[in-house]
């Protein structure tokens, strides 16, 4: 059994899709309705056929009043991070606290350079993340009333003054597979968040769970600071399964937090009304 001790979760995973943008904001308000924590988008700034996340996150945050949101996970290479921390200070801001920081390293690079962004190799990718990490923690950090300077290799800051400081403590998520990516989750990042389809198998997410670990004991971090958060599609058509399923995946893994991908509503009250209270009624009494 893998118990990091954080509470359980459950979020939705929203197609930002701009043909019917009233049915993207009421797929998030169904979400809320049905009980669910979270409401995340994919961000895909070179896709023209989607919203963009930046704006919809602003716009949702407006329209509803108790869940929270973030990008899942938002690209890197096309939103500066000094900008973007201030930009996700303001949203936890104006939201009351409501706001998340999914981070992704980068990928599609033929479209992010057609974009005007820097092509990255992988390796160069994950250094520029933790850069970007330092400085988005950097302009959170209000309470230092001292200019900061961060002089990197991809990014860099020269006496820029902090804040505002967020709401509430932002989490960095990242979404992260291989083993370079996953050791800045365990040393910098506050959740781990990989979609399941992507993971080859269960031993893949226990050997996962171990390089996040090592490197967060290595930074003088408890492995429990970081939460396990997973994309899910529907797992079973049998309700009692589904849940069945992601309670083994807690208890065993110690994910807190799932996330179902998909654009039904009906899906999505089930998933807030009926799965989510059975995945909380198994886990408590496994854990007991």
């Amino acid at each position: 059994m893998s118990d990091y001790g954080h509470g359980l979760e459950f979020g939705a995973f929203i197609t930002p899709s701009n043909a019917d943008p009233e049915r993207v904001v009421g797929l998030v308000r169904a979400a809320e309705d049905a009980g669910l924590d979270l409401a995340t988008f994919q961000d895909h700034p070179y896709q023209p056929r989607f919203l963009d996340t930046w704006t919809l996150l602003s716009y949702v945050a407006g329209r509803t009043e108790r869940i929270r949101l973030s990008g899942n996970v938002v690209n890197l290479p096309l939103r500066p991070p000094a900008v973007l921390a201030r930009a996700a200070a303001s949203l936890d801001l104006l939201s009351g606290g409501r706001f998340e920081l999914g981070l992704g390293a980068g990928g599609f690079w033929d479209a992010i350079e057609a974009m005007g962004g820097r092509r990255l190799a992988p390796g160069q990718a994950v250094d520029a993340l933790s850069e970007a990490i330092d400085v988005i923690r950097g302009v959170w950090d209000a309470d230092d009333r001292t200019r900061f300077r961060i002089d990197g290799t991809y990014y860099q800051v020269d006496g820029a003054k902090r804040g505002p400081a967020p709401a509430h403590d932002i989490g960095i998520w990242l979404g992260a597979y291989k083993p370079r990516m996953l050791r800045l989750t365990g040393a910098k990042a506050d959740g781990w968040l990989p979609t399941l389809s992507y993971l080859p198998g269960l031993d893949e997410i226990a050997e996962s769970n171990a390089v996040i670990d090592a490197a967060a004991r290595e930074a003088g971090r408890e492995p429990a600071e970081i939460r396990r958060l997973l994309n899910i599609d529907r797992m079973d058509a049998d309700d009692g399964r589904w849940a069945e399923q992601l309670a083994g995946l807690a208890l065993e893994h110690g994910f807190g937090t799932f996330i179902l991908a998909g654009d039904d509503p009906a899906e999505i009250q089930v998933f807030g009304r009926k799965v989510a209270p059975a995945v909380r009624e198994l886990v408590a009494a496994g854990r007991a």
